[in-house]
């Protein structure tokens, strides 16, 4: 294949899907990242983009969505053949400078010159690891191999915390050029009036997102527990809520909207790469009640109270213990805002344009090992 002569401006191919927190992260790089003189064509797969998704991308950039599958909505490894080819051919049509796959699979079978960044979000193997304790089951184990490939083929493989980086080389192993870029957040730093009311935002079908606990322990919350988010997924998966408030799946403007007014944010996660929802809700100043997971600890510790998320009597505990006491609630709202501040977009858009720096304009003394 022969790549097109480079423009002055660089253009990057991202892929995008419309279920989960990509979205969310590649409209905000982008969003940052576009002032440093770059191009963004978001490559969709997966379920269609609601129309509000579909605006905003078209203004940060052009959106393509293909025919093709996520690989954790397929049965087999064959149902993912086309998706690399696909985004090749797409890759060498519109001109692009440099594919970011927002999944490692995507970049096993690829057949391209141009430099390709994975980023590993989650995957299935880890999920496995972190929300059951055991290795994918049999009719999975292909995951285990599509995503070594794509990690070993990228140019370099990004994560966004070390912990989720710990985890993906106990699953397949050590991965030379991986290195960590800690998500971030647009949402502004705001400290408005709060209201006597918890929140908490997620994908509650996903297991991961341990809303079953949640659920139970809102049955003995002093203030009302409000829980965002859709509880169908797109596989049929059912999380019935039966004590909080179930909001249902609520525009982003409209949850940021409730975490400028809610006073506790809880997130009981047993999987979580890096958690934006937590990010989000430290920079509307509220304090925060964690799952005592590796994540977490690593983010928010010293800023947050952490709770064992399989145990929603201690999930309740921590929560009232921040309803009683306004002091310790003020003043861990106060510190998970100061936290957040570490996680600026300056911050991840520097980290990102130094990495395509180095992949465009190749310099073999810029990898070093990043991960202890």
């Amino acid at each position: 294949m022969t790549i097109p002569k480079r423009s002055a401006t660089f253009r990057i191919l991202m892929t995008v899907d419309a279920v989960g927190g990509v979205w969310r992260y590649a409209m905000d790089l982008a969003t940052s990242l576009r002032p440093r003189g770059y191009e963004f064509l978001f490559v969709g797969l997966g379920p269609q983009p609601s129309d509000y998704q579909k605006r905003e991308a078209s203004e940060l950039g052009r959106l393509r969505w293909l025919d093709a599958p996520l690989d954790w909505m397929v049965k087999s490894e064959d149902e993912l053949s086309l998706v690399g080819p696909e985004i090749a051919e797409l890759a060498h049509a519109e001109a692009v400078d440099l594919l970011h796959l927002n999944l490692p699979s995507q970049a096993a079978a690829i057949d391209t010159e141009l430099p390709v960044i994975v980023m590993s979000h989650s995957c299935v193997v880890t999920w496995f690891a972190g929300v059951r304790g055991e290795a994918v089951p049999v009719e999975w184990q292909w995951h285990n191999s599509v995503n070594r490939c794509g990690l070993i083929r990228a140019d370099l493989a990004l994560v966004p915390s070390r912990s989720h980086g710990r985890m993906l080389e106990d699953a397949y192993g050590a991965i030379d050029k991986l290195h960590v870029v800690y998500n971030a957040s647009r949402s502004k730093e705001r400290n408005e009036a709060k209201d006597t009311l918890v929140l908490a935002a997620a994908r509650w079908w996903d297991d991961g997102k341990n809303g079953r606990v949640l659920d139970e322990a809102a049955a003995s919350t002093s203030w009302p527990l409000k829980m965002a988010g859709p509880n169908t997924g797109p596989d049929g998966q059912m999380l019935p809520i039966r004590h909080a408030e179930d909001l249902g799946e609520l525009s982003h403007a409209d949850v940021m909207a409730l975490m400028r007014r809610s006073s506790i944010f809880v997130s009981p996660s047993v999987y979580e790469p890096f958690g934006l929802a937590a990010l989000e809700a430290a920079r509307a100043y509220n304090a925060l009640v964690l799952s005592d997971i590796a994540t977490y600890r690593e983010l928010w510790e010293g800023a947050a109270l952490f709770a064992d998320p399989s145990d929603a009597a201690a999930l309740a505990a921590a929560i009232n213990r921040l309803c009683r006491d306004s002091d310790l609630r003020t003043q861990l709202a106060a510190k998970a805002a100061e936290r957040s501040r570490r996680f600026a977009p300056t911050f991840q858009a520097e980290a990102m344009a130094g990495h395509y720096a180095g992949l465009l304009h190749p310099d073999p003394t810029f990898f070093a090992a990043e991960l202890p």
